[in-house]
């Protein structure tokens, strides 16, 4: 009898159920430019450099455990040779969804972390099939690490606050 006590002491208590749904996804703005294109090309060779800005933002929606959450990506790919822009594409990619049992105070980084990555491989394609559409090789961006993509803007928010003198 004693054992029972001590296993069932020991047992942590049940975690709470996280339900989580991708209701919808969607395009809210993309913008695709080629500058090849509209200024032609001034010979010699292209050696592209390729830079990925990804912003992140989450609202609550007026229905229960509804959030949206958009992702923003900024590609810029320029020839290293005379750093000319060769193309710029800049998408706003989001999702809705619903989320239950997630505690108040991990909502945040769970809808700047989990929603992200589930959303990601969708706006990877996206990218792929633009720039390929839009006469470059295919570009398959790399894995974005939203955690610490996340940790990243808590350190620049600490850092911008100290400077105002605010507290944390």
């Amino acid at each position: 009898m004693a054992e029972e006590e001590i296993g069932a002491a020991a047992q942590p208590q049940a975690q709470p159920q996280i339900k989580m749904q991708v209701l919808a996804q969607f395009i809210r703005d993309m913008s695709f430019e080629n500058a090849v294109a509209q200024k032609g090309l001034n010979g010699g060779e292209v050696q592209p450099d390729i830079q990925v800005a990804v912003s992140l933002d989450a609202r609550k929606r007026p229905q229960d455990h509804q959030f949206e959450v958009i992702q923003k990506f900024r590609v810029t790919s320029k020839n290293r040779a005379n750093n000319e822009t060769l193309f710029l594409l800049e998408i706003d990619y989001g999702g809705v969804f619903h989320i239950e049992g997630v505690p108040d105070e991990q909502m945040h980084p769970f809808l700047l972390i989990e929603c992200p990555r589930l959303l990601f491989p969708f706006i990877r394609r996206i990218i792929s099939d633009v720039t390929r559409d839009g006469g470059f090789p295919a570009l398959n961006i790399d894995t974005v690490d939203y955690l610490a993509l996340y940790r990243q803007e808590l350190a620049r928010r600490a850092q911008t606050q100290a400077a105002q003198g605010q507290p944390n």
